[in-house]
């Protein structure tokens, strides 16, 4: 898991690099440009919005972690393939690939309100970047708050030492994150546990057999494995395992 999230850091850094070297040329050229900011007329140095560009670049791997349905995704597809057993199949590069495009998939009327409410009215001027950020960070919170355990919410909230909140906008999004990940964590061990239970039942029944048998010599995995892939794709599991984690999300 962390070589993955490593690669995906390393690819931001890698169009963060290619960003710049598009732009170095232009930065003696053009040292300013005018942002229409509504009333108000700034000018804001071309280096300065290129480092806030490369900066936002750099985050996101992990705001895509950390804010969406990507972490349960991502643990829930790792418990299958450990309870499977199959070693490097499917590859990580393939899961972490599934679990990116299913997060698209949940995330997407998200990122439809985020564009509709703050992007597409900052980009026409009609709203101030204080507005923007406020307007996307709503449905984002609105998200987490579906997801996230009143119990999780309520300890992060007595460890910062905060009064009872009354309503929503009361919990600090500092707040709401953490709480929030470590929900989506729990929910996705629970349901690693309920995928784990069918195969332990196989292993569990081939050593026996085994033993019985009086082939102590014969690694019970050699034939519980065969027996775990024809049951999974018997029973369809890949689509009984997206199908079920996807909707946990409705």
């Amino acid at each position: 898991m962390a070589k993955t999230l490593l690669r995906i850091g390393t690819l931001g850094i890698g169009l963060s690099m290619i960003v710049l070297l598009v732009y170095s040329s232009t930065v003696h050229a053009a040292p300013t440009i005018s942002v229409d900011l509504g009333e108000n007329s700034t000018k804001i140095s071309l280096p300065i919005k290129i480092i806030f560009f490369l900066t936002i670049l750099s985050l996101a791997p992990a705001i895509m972690v950390m804010v969406t349905s990507f972490t349960r995704i991502v643990v829930v597809l790792s418990f299958l393939k450990h309870a499977l057993g199959t070693q490097q199949m499917p590859p990580n590069q393939l899961l972490v690939g599934l679990a990116l495009f299913l997060t698209y998939f949940v995330m997407m009327p998200v990122w439809t309100q985020i564009n509709s409410n703050a992007i597409q009215p900052f980009t026409h001027g009609e709203i101030t970047e204080e507005e923007a950020l406020a307007k996307s960070i709503e449905p984002i919170r609105e998200f987490m708050f579906r997801h996230v355990r009143e119990k999780d919410l309520g300890l992060f909230v007595h460890m910062a030492g905060l009064p009872q909140p009354d309503t929503r906008e009361d919990i600090p999004t500092y707040i709401l994150i953490p709480a929030f990940i470590t929900s989506e964590l729990k929910t996705a061990f629970q349901i690693g546990f309920f995928l784990f239970l069918p195969f332990l039942v196989i292993d569990m029944a081939v050593a026996s057999v085994l033993m019985s048998m009086g082939m102590m010599m014969v690694p019970p995995i050699m034939i519980s494995l065969p027996l775990k892939v024809l049951l999974f794709v018997l029973v369809d599991g890949w689509r009984l395992v997206v199908q079920s984690t996807v909707a946990g999300f409705g």
